[in-house]
């Protein structure tokens, strides 16, 4: 664990952190699947959020189904759905304020995504926080590796110029939390509505909030050297 004066750097999650996709990720399967009589299953769901991995939602549409689909059909259908859940989506909670705290503070500030710049990019475009970030580190980065792999999180502080240890991480799913501490950063976790249930005991974060706006970046640096020094 390190003291407050000793984090020189913020890096941010960017899918279900910065603004909630995964939620209208899933809820745009959902009405695909509903759409053909079947149901997403949100156990399989979870096992995926916060990575990425071979597994095809339309492959297990198409067993429930019991008939091959025109992917490219549905997956523009599927994408058609998602874009316009997210363009009613905002910036999550306490995100600006921590931006604009993390400057004031002189802390370098980062993104590590297991996402790809294809999808990363543009939104921080459209959302106005492209400046906000020195590095912004993707899968397409480190040759695909996606949480829990630490690749992105090392690309990240490296970029930073700082050390592992002088890095603070904010996380929503264990997957990714699992990646920072791997990575040897400090790890806040800030779960959303579809991880929340989710089991972070693995991934062993040092501290959890129910939003980002539950603390000042002040307060919860203050907390983090505290728990530190009673651990």
């Amino acid at each position: 664990m390190k003291t407050k004066q000793e984090i020189k750097a913020l890096i941010f999650d960017f899918d279900g952190l910065i603004v909630d996709t995964e939620t209208t990720d899933f809820a745009a399967w959902q009405q695909i699947f509903a759409s053909y009589g079947a149901v997403f299953p949100r156990d399989v769901w979870d096992q995926i959020i916060g990575t990425h991995c071979p597994f095809d939602p339309l492959d297990l549409l198409a067993a429930q189904i019991g008939y091959a689909l025109e992917k490219t059909a549905v997956t523009a259908q599927r994408r058609q759905i998602e874009a316009e859940l997210l363009a009613a989506q905002p910036i999550l909670p306490g995100v600006l304020d921590t931006l604009n705290q993390a400057r004031e503070l002189d802390l370098k500030i980062g993104l590590a995504s297991s996402s790809k710049h294809e999808w990363v990019d543009p939104h921080l475009a459209r959302l106005e926080l492209a400046d906000w970030f020195e590095v912004v580190c993707c899968s397409d980065d480190v040759d695909g590796r996606t949480k829990p792999d630490p690749a992105v999180y090392q690309t990240a502080v490296a970029g930073l110029g700082v050390l592992p240890n002088n890095a603070l991480a904010l996380e929503d799913s264990p997957n990714g939390a699992l990646a920072a501490r791997r990575a040897g950063l400090t790890c806040v976790v800030i779960p959303n509505v579809m991880t929340a249930h989710l089991d972070f005991t693995t991934a062993a974060p040092h501290m959890r909030l129910n939003a980002l706006s539950d603390l000042s970046l002040t307060q919860l640096l203050a907390a983090l050297s505290v728990q530190e020094a009673v651990a």
